[in-house]
């Protein structure tokens, strides 16, 4: 079959349960589908061409059961991203014009793949849209085969450049507008076939239900499961970079969150939601990322950073300012909450008996009681939650970043990386912390923050006063709040250099 025939071969699916026949059929824009469509593919240019997009409109006053269009307004920036997607993949298709043009990722470029296919239905001879059908002459017409096959016959002269539909383009678009519309005026679109599944005659009102079902039933897949795929998709360049697309530091953080899961010492051993399920509790893998994105691993400095990242690079520079290894970063996170869990073992103040005293505050069936401190771990504890875990480390990263120099972090001796994160790598750096100069740093902001109220505002031993003060930290507003508080706890319950530095960083940040 040569480029420029008009016959397409197809596949015939068929998809039809008797339990369908009970469908009340025939009511408005809703005339009896067939029991089956169809797969195949169409270049980009063909399909486009063919394709007329009944789009809902706003304008003009019409009610909204009148308006027969299905799909939502273009947005041609939208298109736009999916062109550079198609053009070089991702994460190129996420930087700058400026990035694209430095010559410094072109390594990021991939397959721009678009395997998902383009739902289309085939108008038939006596479909109209408002006063019009689709010309004799412009028709596309479906011969099925006994064999499960079938042949999709297009109009004559389609590929021909200055070919248009007479009066109504046979195809319209039921859900891949964005997609197909990538291709304007773009290049190789005469070679970029698209996957498409038409129907034949299908109705309105079942289009409608079609794209309802495509674009608004399915649940998106939570952050925390898309992250846990990250180990898959990595290479050691994306680790070591931090210019660029968020990609690079998400995947540094994700590294970070399962080495706190998955170190058998680590105080987050096994108690991360890593993929996110509902019904699970404690806190999730997405949440643990984009704590450490807002406190660890972000820039060291630049427009608009106040306080850096100490796992962080300069702007513009994929060079950490300190040369640790992800497996030093890790036991250096190890560490801190090792330190912070001992402290709040070791609180015996009212909250915290409060919340080892409440038998409601059984943080697992399957916890060891010997290991599961219910003021550091259990459901209660504002430690076992998101905004505990973005404000601990963002403390913790805070004060350590203002004494870098003074903590000689830079001069911790560097361990070889492997390409994969090593636990026993961990152990090592985890070994060594203890004679660093910031080992005691550590363990005054733990000791401060181990007798702050880390009760949540949901326990039923807060008086009012100290629910709503408690009810603060929840919201997107509550993480700076805790962070406030937290830093205030350190400069009244804290021993120098703590004590200063904290004051010091509530007045860098303005939190004071």
């Amino acid at each position: 079959m040569t480029a420029s025939s008009s016959i397409i071969p197809a596949l015939r699916v068929r998809q039809w349960l008797p339990e369908w026949s009970e469908v009340r059929f025939g009511g408005e824009h809703q005339a009896k589908p067939g029991d089956h469509f169809y797969i195949f593919s169409l270049s980009a240019s063909t399909l486009k061409t063919l394709s007329g997009i009944q789009r809902r409109e706003t304008r003009g006053g019409l009610r909204r059961a009148e308006d027969l269009g299905i799909q939502r307004r273009h947005d041609p920036a939208r298109s736009e991203k999916i062109r550079e997607y198609v053009r070089s993949g991702f994460p190129w298709s996420d930087l700058t014009a400026r990035q694209r043009s430095s010559g410094k990722f072109d390594d990021l470029k991939k397959p721009g793949w678009l395997p998902t296919a383009i739902v289309v239905n085939i108008l038939a001879p006596d479909d109209k849209r408002g006063d019009r059908s689709v010309a004799k002459d412009d028709l596309i017409s479906v011969a099925d085969s006994k064999d499960g096959h079938a042949q999709v016959k297009l109009p004559d002269g389609v590929r021909a450049p200055k070919w248009r539909a007479k009066t109504l383009e046979p195809l319209e678009v039921i859900d891949g507008q964005h997609r197909l519309w990538a291709f304007e005026g773009g290049e190789h679109e005469d070679d970029y076939e698209l996957p498409v599944v038409a129907f034949f005659g299908l109705d309105l009102s079942w289009q409608a239900y079609l794209f309802w079902t495509i674009n608004i039933k399915p649940t998106r897949i939570n952050a925390s499961l898309a992250f846990d795929l990250y180990p898959l998709l990595r290479s050691e360049d994306w680790l070591q970079r931090f210019e660029g697309p968020s990609v690079y530091r998400e995947t540094r953080a994700q590294e970070l969150t399962e080495l706190l899961w998955a170190y058998r010492d680590s105080p987050w051993h096994d108690r991360i939601n890593m993929l996110g399920d509902r019904g699970v509790g404690g806190v999730t893998q997405a949440a643990w990322i984009r704590s450490l994105t807002h406190s660890f691993v972000k820039s060291w400095e630049g427009p608009g950073v106040t306080i850096g990242g100490l796992f962080g690079a300069p702007v513009g520079d994929d060079e950490l300012v300190l040369p640790w290894t992800r497996e030093q970063q890790g036991a250096f996170l190890i560490y801190s909450w090792q330190c912070l869990e001992d402290a709040v073992g070791g609180a015996q103040d009212d909250w915290a008996e409060a919340l080892r005293g409440d038998d409601q505050n059984d943080s697992s069936e399957d916890a060891d009681p010997a290991k599961v401190d219910p003021a550091f771990a259990g459901k209660f504890s504002l430690l076992n939650t998101d905004q505990g875990v973005r404000a601990v480390s963002q403390v913790t990263n805070d004060m350590c970043y203002w004494m870098a120099d003074e903590l000689a972090l830079e001069d911790w001796p560097t361990a070889s990386a492997e390409q994969a994160a090593d636990l026993k790598l961990v152990a090592t750096a985890l070994k060594q912390i203890p004679k660093q100069p910031v080992a005691a740093f550590l363990g005054q902001i733990a000791d401060s923050l181990g007798h702050f109220d880390w009760r949540t505002s949901s326990h039923p031993s807060l008086t009012e006063e100290q629910r709503t003060v408690k009810s603060a930290f929840r919201g997107s507003g509550g993480y700076r709040e805790l962070r406030r508080q937290l830093l205030k706890h350190v400069v009244s319950h804290s021993t120098q250099p703590a004590q200063s530095v904290a004051a010091e960083v509530l007045d860098e940040l303005k939190l004071v």
